[in-house]
């Protein structure tokens, strides 16, 4: 009787298990898509708002470029944390926290462009 009942606690405690990493996993990329939407929305940038894909120190990041003028363009790790500023602001040199992205950065792809002109 105890088997029994140690391999339905065990079927659920995996179903719990599985149900947690398939919502997690769509969270990694609702943030995205949310971030793509408020873009949207914005004012049309000139040039053209987009969202790029690249691998930084090993890492998948995103790179959201400034607006317009003294805005700092934005870093934001895969799972939508904000990491730094690379350029853009005042200073044109972003908040100083990566110096080193645009030479560091690797398989950069464009994976959202604003289609509006």
């Amino acid at each position: 009787m105890k088997q029994k009942y140690y391999w339905g606690f065990g079927i659920l405690l995996l179903l719990i298990l599985s149900l947690t990493i398939i919502f997690i996993q769509q969270n990694k990329t609702n943030w995205l898509n949310q971030l793509i939407e408020k873009e949207k929305n914005e004012p049309v940038a000139n040039p053209p708002a987009s969202l790029t894909k690249c691998i930084y120190k090993n890492k998948i990041v995103y790179y959201l470029p400034p607006r317009c003028c003294d805005i700092q363009s934005v870093l934001y790790n895969k799972n939508g944390e904000f990491i730094c500023a690379p350029d853009g602001g005042i200073s044109g040199v972003g908040d100083g926290r990566c110096p080193d992205f645009f030479e560091e950065r690797k398989n950069c792809e464009i994976i959202w462009k604003d289609s509006r002109s």
